[in-house]
């Protein structure tokens, strides 16, 4: 019951923000946006036009989880930068639930609260382009859950660098053309790609939404696949932020900036 009410707790506390911080939230989805359609018009002017509707597509599905990966996995540092600032950060080691608990509940949140500004900063690019994509639920939500357990490891671990660095932003924004190379470089291109976090799932994702594919075509080894990838990763990630916490209380840098 705790757990779920620290969920519940994260969860109104990113929506309030996203809708109290308005002009900022709607400032962000149009900044990515208009990136996509600088991108839609190269492709219209300079690409080859045999390939413009294919491109396209590429395009709004990759900027999207672009945009996904962005808020997954950049959010949680700033999450540790603006307690840090606050003088918050001690008062959540101090919580019975643990702050790996809560940057946690905050990572869901902060997916299932975006969600909704992914789902229509994608309808919006479909609409703007012309081009609807495959948008079978069924099988991208397993895919997607098994994808964000990767996300959410590679959250952990810049929370943890966060934690004892306090200054990462330079590499927060260097973090954002990491996260476009990952989401928009496909798995033909570069096959070992597939061994780093989420790019399997977006992969898979990609073929649902572009060729059609379905969940019956999808192999077990390719589930299996994105299970242990999520799982290592994951579990990788909140090691290194525990031991990065520890670090950080043995040298008494959670109770200042």
């Amino acid at each position: 019951m705790s757990l779920l009410n620290l969920l519940n707790a994260n969860i109104r506390k990113e929506y309030i923000e996203l809708k109290r911080y308005l002009p900022n939230t709607i400032a962000m989805v149009f900044t990515f946006y208009f990136i996509f359609l600088g991108m839609f018009l190269g492709i219209q002017f300079v690409g080859d036009p045999s390939m413009q509707e294919m491109n396209t597509q590429y395009a709004i599905v990759n900027s999207v989880f672009w945009f996904l990966a962005f808020m997954v996995v950049n959010s949680i540092g700033y999450e540790v930068l603006n307690e840090a600032m606050r003088g918050t950060l001690e008062q959540l080691s101090m919580s019975p639930m643990g702050i790996w608990r809560i940057m946690g509940a905050r990572l869901i949140a902060t997916t299932l609260v975006n969600s909704l500004l992914i789902l229509g900063l994608l309808f919006l690019s479909m609409l703007t382009t012309g081009q609807w994509l495959n948008i079978d639920v069924v099988t991208i939500l397993p895919i997607m859950v098994l994808t964000l357990f990767s996300m959410f490891g590679i959250g952990f671990m810049i929370a943890g660098m966060s934690i004892v660095l306090k200054q990462v932003q330079a590499f927060l924004q260097i973090l954002q053309f990491i996260l476009m190379g990952m989401t928009f470089i496909p798995l033909t291109v570069a096959p070992f790609f597939a061994y780093l976090p989420f790019v399997k799932g977006v992969d898979l994702i990609r073929a649902v939404m572009i060729d059609g594919i379905s969940l019956s075509q999808i192999g077990f080894g390719d589930f299996l696949f994105l299970l242990v990838n999520g799982l290592v990763y994951f579990v990788l990630g909140l090691g290194i932020f525990l031991y990065c916490e520890k670090a950080a209380m043995k040298k008494g840098l959670l109770g200042h900036y």
